[in-house]
C-alpha cells in the first residue's frame, strides 16, 4: 500500500474495548487522508498482523467503520473507504455530473414520481398559483450503490408533465428540454436526521446530515426547480472560494 497505517498503540487510559481504540485510529487515518476514497482497507488478516491484534478485533474495527460509512464492503472483493464529494459552492451543477466527474456511477432509487397540487411552500418559491400542479420526485442518490443522499424535487407540472421520463438525472431531462436552470440560490444548514430520514440515508437516528435547499432559474427569471436534499456530511464537503475585494 501507498500509506501504510501506522503501528497501533492501545491508551492504557482508555476503558473502551480494544476494537473500539482501532476503529477510532483507523477513523482518524481516513479523515486525515492516509486513505483515498475507493482505496482498499487491508485485509482482517493483514490488518491484525500490521496492528497486532486479533483477527476478531481486526473484524469488528471495520465493522464500525462500515457502520459509521466511511468504508464500503464489496462482495468478493474486500472494504474500500466509501465515495466522497468535494462540491464546490460556485458551480450550478447535477449530483450526476459531479460523480461522473469524480469517476464514480450515478444512480436513484425511485421513491416516488407523481403530479401533486402545490403546497403553500412550493407555490411561493416557483411563483406559482393557488392550485397549481407540480411534479415531484423523491429519491435516494448513490454513488457505486452507496447511499449518498435522500432528496424531493418539485418542477411546476407545465414544465415536467410526465415525471416518470426522468432517468438518472433530472437536469439532462430538463436540458434536453431547453428548461434547464442557469443560475439557482442554495441555503445550507445542519440538521439531525429523525428517525425516517436516517433510516433512509442508512446512518443513526439523530445522526447530523446536511439540508440543502435550492432554487433554480432559468434565464428568464423564471423559477422551475425546488429541490431539497438531505445529504450524508460524511460524504459530503462544500468548498467555497473566497476573494477579498480592494478597498
Amino acid at each position: 500500500m501507498s500509506n501504510p497505517i501506522p503501528d497501533f498503540q492501545v491508551d492504557a487510559n482508555d476503558n473502551s474495548p480494544l476494537y473500539m481504540q482501532l476503529a477510532r485510529k483507523l477513523t482518524q487515518d481516513v479523515r486525515d487522508g492516509r486513505y483515498q476514497a475507493d482505496q482498499a482497507l487491508p485485509s482482517e488478516r493483514t490488518l491484525s498482523e500490521q496492528q497486532g491484534v486479533s483477527r476478531v478485533t481486526a473484524r469488528k474495527a471495520i465493522d464500525q467503520l462500515v457502520e459509521q460509512g466511511l468504508v464500503v464492503r464489496r462482495r468478493g472483493s474486500g472494504n474500500y473507504i466509501a465515495p466522497r464529494i468535494e462540491q464546490p459552492l460556485s458551480n450550478l451543477s447535477s449530483f450526476s455530473e459531479q460523480l461522473q466527474q469524480r469517476g464514480y456511477t450515478p444512480n436513484s432509487r425511485w421513491l416516488r414520481r407523481e403530479i401533486v397540487a402545490a403546497d403553500a411552500d412550493e407555490q411561493l418559491a416557483l411563483g406559482l398559483s393557488p392550485g397549481a400542479r407540480v411534479a415531484r420526485l423523491e429519491r435516494l442518490r448513490l454513488a457505486d450503490e452507496v447511499v449518498m443522499a435522500y432528496e424531493t424535487s418539485v418542477i411546476p407540472a407545465a414544465v415536467l408533465p410526465q415525471p416518470q421520463d426522468v432517468a438518472n438525472s433530472l437536469y439532462a431531462h430538463l436540458d434536453a428540454s431547453g428548461q434547464m436552470p442557469v443560475r439557482a440560490l442554495q441555503h445550507i444548514r445542519a440538521m439531525n436526521a429523525p428517525l425516517e430520514l436516517a433510516t433512509c440515508l442508512g446512518v443513526p437516528e439523530g445522526q447530523a446530515v446536511l439540508f440543502i435547499t435550492r432554487v433554480g432559474y432559468l434565464e428568464s427569471g423564471m423559477a422551475v426547480e425546488l429541490t431539497h436534499s438531505y445529504c450524508r456530511s460524511d460524504y459530503y464537503d462544500f468548498v467555497a472560494e473566497l476573494r477579498r475585494t480592494p478597498a
